[in-house]
């Protein structure tokens, strides 16, 4: 090494750290774990307007959504694709019977989703949301938009199972 090349390091600013990307900010791709089992992911779904983002996860042949939100706490709820059917937005109930669990419509929303990647809905604009709980806490969530309804069955996941592995 030469010496004005020492030199001009000595006075050179060092790179900044690169910063991490969260949860919240992970995209199709990016590689993270949940509840001990580690996902790519596939897809993106983000509501810009709650700052509340469902991310498309795939091991192996399983697909899984994980839907993240920040409020006063980043909150996670892991989810799976399930069979039902419905027939207008407008008759969605506020109480489910579903497999022995009565789940109660906690939350009902709609907002402007950006999507990137895989997911169950092929094109960004409004979406509808409902999001149910049980009595033993189980969750449920359905989607509607263009036309087309998703249901998913779910549960919470605490925030110390839920990690970044790989970003891009």
């Amino acid at each position: 090494m030469s010496m004005w090349k020492r030199i001009s390091n000595l006075f050179s600013k060092p790179e900044p750290p690169k910063v991490e990307k969260s949860m919240l900010q992970l995209a199709p791709g990016d590689i993270c774990e949940v509840s001990l089992v580690t996902y790519e992911v596939t897809g993106r779904v983000h509501n810009r307007g709650r700052n509340a983002v469902v991310l498309t996860l795939q091991d192996g042949s399983t697909i899984a959504y994980l839907h993240i939100e920040e409020r006063e706490t980043v909150q996670y709820a892991l989810y799976a694709p399930i069979d039902g059917r419905l027939d207008s937005p407008d008759e969605v109930p506020s109480i489910i019977d579903l497999d022995d669990h009565v789940f109660h419509l906690e939350e009902e929303y709609r907002g402007h989703v950006s999507i990137t990647g895989r997911t169950a809905f092929t094109q960004s604009g409004e979406q509808h949301v409902w999001q149910y709980q049980s009595d033993d806490y189980k969750l449920l969530r359905i989607e509607w938009q263009n036309g087309r309804f998703m249901l998913y069955e779910g549960e919470k996941v605490i925030p110390g199972d839920v990690r970044v592995i790989r970003a891009t």
